[in-house]
């Protein structure tokens, strides 16, 4: 048996293929497969308290953290505005003040 997504709109197990559309018996929702597949490679990234992320916010710096390389640290507190976000292992591109362009991750900051 084929695994299909169930029913974005209700939640129903028991969607069935028709052509190019996916449907729900329940609810007669239909949906395409491109969009179940564009919604799930769509990351959500998330700071340490679970609040979603978009570019342009501003964030603050939970945790001291050691800059790499260097003897600077990047103190709890810490406010940084205007993020942007990344694919990689560092989530955030970001401009500290006092220190320079850094990369952060979100599980070390919380949005303002």
């Amino acid at each position: 048996m084929s695994e299909l997504p169930p029913c974005p709109k209700c939640g129903s197990i028991y969607t069935y293929e028709d052509g190019a559309l996916l449907i729900c018996p329940e609810c007669a929702h239909e949906w395409s497969t491109a969009e179940t597949a564009e919604e799930e490679t769509a990351k959500v990234y998330k700071d340490a308290n679970g609040t979603i992320l978009q570019d342009g916010d501003a964030v603050t710096v939970i945790k001291d953290l050691k800059v790499k390389g260097s003897s600077l640290v990047v103190k709890v507190g810490t406010k940084v505005k205007s993020i942007r976000l990344i694919d990689g292992d560092h989530d955030i591109d970001c401009r500290i003040d006092g220190i320079g362009p850094m990369q952060l991750k979100t599980q070390f900051v919380k949005k303002i």
